[in-house]
């Protein structure tokens, strides 16, 4: 199992939200800073998001994104703001190795066909961020339909893989819900990368256990009750 340390960017500042709110952000600096400290720390992969995407302007971090992806040599994947398919062909030809579509994978399901046949598909991640069990939108503020009915359509349309957020536990670092990761797994029949909730090395034990391909470590990482390293001996 990849352990992928979340590089969030609000503003030009790494960040942490709590239940993806902008006005819970809590501040970690420069975001490369934050990438570089992560790989010191022997990580392998990053999950970037651009929180300003995600809010409607995507084009304000663009520049540092680009200096993450030229500077750090790991294993990338992006996303936030992706809302057209000229979006993520842009960032692929960036260098980024595998873009998050989330919004647009809902709105347009075509787009994650089409990138799949254009790019391949381990390079397209379909988000899956539910509420409840329904999937949500639009920087989490628009629901839409079943979780694991949009997991079986995104694999259908291609996807080599999903990434599942589960809202309802994202940010508070109370621990993971295990019931909701085994369903997708069960019916999503991809590699599924787990983030929300994580907050102690149970936990990344038990999502190993439970068969998750990946596991994005956020705000547990940041506050410091996950260590990086002993994350990654567990995945191992």
């Amino acid at each position: 199992m990849v352990v992928y340390p979340a590089v969030d960017i609000l503003g030009g500042r790494c960040v942490q939200l709590v239940q993806g709110k902008r006005e819970t952000a809590t501040v970690y600096g420069d975001p490369l800073d934050c990438a570089r400290r992560w790989i010191r720390a022997g990580a392998e992969a990053l999950h970037v998001i651009n929180l300003d995407g995600a809010f409607g302007d995507s084009g304000t971090n663009a520049g540092l994104i680009r200096g993450i992806i030229r500077e750090t040599g790991v294993f990338l994947q992006l996303g936030g703001g992706i809302r057209t398919l000229e979006d993520a062909r842009g960032w692929l030809g960036l260098g980024v190795d595998r873009v998050i579509l989330g919004t647009l994978a809902v709105r347009e399901p075509g787009a994650v066909a089409t990138l799949a046949r254009e790019a391949g598909s381990p390079r397209v991640m379909a988000s899956v961020d539910a509420r409840a069990g329904r999937v949500v939108v639009e920087g989490w503020r628009e629901a839409g339909g079943d979780y694991l009915e949009w997991a079986r359509r995104f694999r259908e349309l291609g996807a080599g893989s999903l990434l599942y957020t589960n809202v309802d536990v994202e940010g508070l670092q109370q621990g993971i819900r295990k019931e909701p990761v085994e369903r997708l797994l069960a019916a999503a029949g991809l590699p599924v990368v787990v983030a929300g909730g994580v907050t102690t090395l149970g936990d990344v034990t038990a999502l190993k256990g439970l068969g998750a391909a990946g596991v994005v470590l956020g705000s547990a990482l940041y506050s410091g009750k996950i260590d990086l390293g002993k994350a990654i001996a567990v995945c191992r």
